[in-house]
C-alpha cells in the first residue's frame, strides 16, 4: 500500500509536467558537446529553490538521467560525445550512423538508457544500505587497484596497435599529473604558468581530444559526413528491442557494472561506460565487430552510464558522499531544502526518498517516447544539413562548451591545443580514447597509491597494505583475468577454426 501511495504521488499532474520538462531540458543540454550532466544539473539548480523538496529532487534527477542519454545523440551523429559518459558510445555509434543506421543506433541508445535507468533506480531502493557498506570498505589500496583495472582497458581500446595505445594512455596519466599533487600538494609540470596550477581541466580536455579532431576532419575531407539511409527509416524500435533482447547478457552485465561503479565515489558514468564496453569487447563473439558499428557496443555503454544515475545516489543518500559528479548538485539541493543526509533519511523522511524513486522510474519510462522523438528529429536535421553549415556549428558549440564550464579562456586554449595534438598524433596511429582514459583514472590511481604507501610505511607493512587485503586480492585477480582472457578467447576461436577446417590431402 505504501508503494502505491508513493507511485500515485509521483504520478500527479504536477510531477508528470516536471518530469517531462526535465527530460526535454536534459536531452537538449546533454546533446551539446561540452555541457556535461554536472553542468545541466547545476544550471537548473536555482529553479528548484522554490519547489517542494521531492519535486526539486525529481526535476534534477530527470535532468541528470536525460542529459546522460542526450550525450549519445551527438556521440552517434557527430562522433562528439555530448557528455563524458558517452565517450564509449562514439566507438560504434558513429560508424553505424555513417553506414546509414543512425536511427537504429539512436533507438538502441534510448532503449539501453531506459533499461539502465530502471536498474539504477532499483539499486537505489532495494540495495542501498548493503551497497553503501561495501563502498565504505574500499580503502586507498582498493581504489589504486581499481584504477589499474580500469587502465587495462587500454589493451582493448587499442587492439590495432597495443604499444601506441599504451603510450597514449601513459600520456593521459602524465596530463593528469599536471598541477598540484592530489596528496602531497607539490606543484608539478606547470612550467611556471599559473593557469596550469589547477591541473588540466577534465571536460575541456575531453572535448578537445575527442571533438576537435572530428571538426578538423570534417573540414579537411570532401566526403559527406554521414550516409543517407536508403530504405529503412523511422524509429526502428522493433529492431532495437530485438537487438537488446539478443544482447540481454551484455545488457545485464553492463547494468551490474554501472551499479558497482556508480556507488564508488568519484568514478561516475564515463568510467562505467568504458568498463562495460571493455567487458563486452572481451567477451565478443567472432562475428561481432566492435569499433565498426557493433550494436552491443552502444548497448553496453548506454546501459552502464544510465545505471550510475540511480546507483550513484546510494552513497549520496546514505553517506553524504556523491557517487558521481552530478550527485554533488543533487546533494546541494537536499541540503538547501533541509533534508537530513545519512541512514536516518530512509527512516525519518522515507516518503521523500521513495516518492523520488517512483518519480525517477516514471522519468526512465517517459524517456523512451520523448527520447526517440527528439532523437529522430535531431537525426533528420543533421543528416540534411550541409557539411559547410554543420562544421562551423559544431566548432562553435565545441568552443562554447569548453568555455562554459568555468568561463575560462584558458580552458578553450587547453581544449584547442589538446585537440590539434590529438588530430596530429591520430594521423600517426595514436588513438585519443586511451588518453582520455588515462586522464580520468590518473588522479584516482595516484591518490590511492600515495595514501596506501603512507599508511603502509606508518604501519611497517607496505606489502600487506597493497596485497594483503581481501578486496585488493579480488581486484588483482580481476586484473589478471582481464589481461589473460582476451588471449584465451583468441586461442579458443583459433582452435575452433582449425577443428572445422577441411583436412589437407
Amino acid at each position: 500500500m505504501a508503494f502505491m501511495e508513493y507511485a500515485l504521488a509521483a504520478l500527479s499532474l504536477h510531477h508528470l509536467l516536471v518530469v517531462t520538462v526535465g527530460i526535454v531540458v536534459g536531452i537538449a543540454l546533454g546533446a551539446m558537446p561540452g555541457l556535461s550532466s554536472t553542468f545541466a544539473c547545476a544550471v537548473m539548480l536555482p529553479l528548484t529553490f522554490t519547489m517542494p523538496p521531492v519535486t526539486a529532487l525529481i526535476f534534477l534527477g530527470s535532468v541528470y538521467m536525460a542529459s546522460t542519454y542526450g550525450g549519445s545523440l551527438s556521440a552517434i551523429l557527430l562522433n562528439t560525445p555530448g557528455t563524458p559518459q558517452s565517450i564509449a558510445t562514439t566507438l560504434d555509434g558513429f560508424p553505424m550512423a555513417k553506414a546509414g543506421d543512425g536511427n537504429l543506433a539512436l533507438s538502441l541508445a534510448c532503449v539501453a538508457s531506459v533499461v539502465g535507468g530502471l536498474v539504477g533506480v532499483l539499486a537505489l531502493v532495494a540495495i542501498a544500505p548493503p551497497l553503501a557498506r561495501m563502498a565504505l570498505s574500499f580503502g586507498p589500496a582498493e581504489f589504486f587497484w581499481l584504477a589499474i583495472f580500469g587502465l587495462t582497458m587500454i589493451a582493448s581500446l587499442s587492439e590495432a596497435n597495443l604499444i601506441k595505445g599504451l603510450l597514449s594512455g601513459l600520456l593521459g596519466v602524465l596530463l593528469s599529473m599536471v598541477g598540484i599533487a592530489v596528496v602531497s600538494a607539490d606543484t608539478r609540470f606547470t612550467f611556471d604558468l599559473p593557469a596550469l596550477v589547477g591541473g588540466v581541466p577534465i571536460v575541456p580536455a575531453t572535448i578537445g581530444l575527442l571533438c576537435v579532431p572530428v571538426v578538423i576532419d570534417m573540414v579537411a575531407t570532401k566526403a559527406q559526413h554521414m550516409s543517407m539511409p536508403l530504405a529503412r527509416s523511422g524509429f526502428r524500435l522493433r529492431e532495437a528491442l530485438a537487438l537488446c533482447w539478443r544482447g540481454r547478457v551484455n545488457l545485464g552485465r553492463s547494468s551490474l557494472i554501472g551499479i558497482f561503479v556508480g556507488i564508488l565515489p568519484a568514478a561516475g558514468g564515463a568510467i562505467a561506460s568504458l568498463v562495460a564496453y571493455t567487458a563486452a569487447l572481451r567477451s565478443a563473439r567472432p562475428n561481432e565487430r566492435y569499433g565498426e558499428g557493433e550494436p552491443n557496443g552502444i548497448i553496453a555503454s548506454e546501459s552502464a552510464n544510465n545505471t550510475t544515475v540511480g546507483s550513484g545516489l546510494v552513497p549520496t543518500f546514505v553517506l553524504g558522499i556523491p557517487g558521481t559528479p552530478p550527485d554533488a548538485v543533487i546533494l546541494a539541493a537536499m541540503l538547501i531544502h533541509g533534508l537530513q543526509i545519512g541512514p536516518a533519511l530512509f527512516v525519518q523522511q522515507g516518503d521523500i526518498v521513495f516518492t523520488f524513486a517512483a518519480g525517477m522510474t516514471i522519468a526512465s519510462l517517459l524517456m523512451l517516447p520523448i527520447g526517440l522523438a527528439i532523437g529522430q528529429y535531431i537525426y533528420a536535421a543533421i543528416i540534411r544539413t550541409p557539411k559547410t553549415v554543420l562544421a562551423p556549428l559544431i566548432a562553435l558549440s565545441t568552443l562554447l562548451g569548453g568555455f562554459a564550464i568555468q568561463n575560462s579562456y584558458v580552458d578553450v586554449v587547453v581544449m584547442l591545443v589538446l585537440g590539434i595534438t590529438a588530430w596530429i598524433i591520430g594521423r600517426l596511429g595514436f588513438p585519443a580514447a586511451p588518453i582520455v582514459l588515462g586522464l580520468l583514472l590518473g588522479p584516482i590511481a595516484e591518490r590511492g597509491y600515495s595514501q596506501a604507501m603512507m599508511i603502509g610505511q606508518a604501519t611497517g607493512n607496505v606489502t600487506g597494505m597493497f596485497f594483503g587485503r581481501p578486496l585488493s586480492q579480488l581486484i588483482i585477480a580481476c586484473i589478471v583475468v582481464a589481461l589473460v582472457l582476451p588471449y584465451v578467447f583468441k586461442w579458443l576461436v583459433a582452435k575452433e577454426v582449425r577443428s572445422h577446417a577441411p583436412a589437407k590431402h
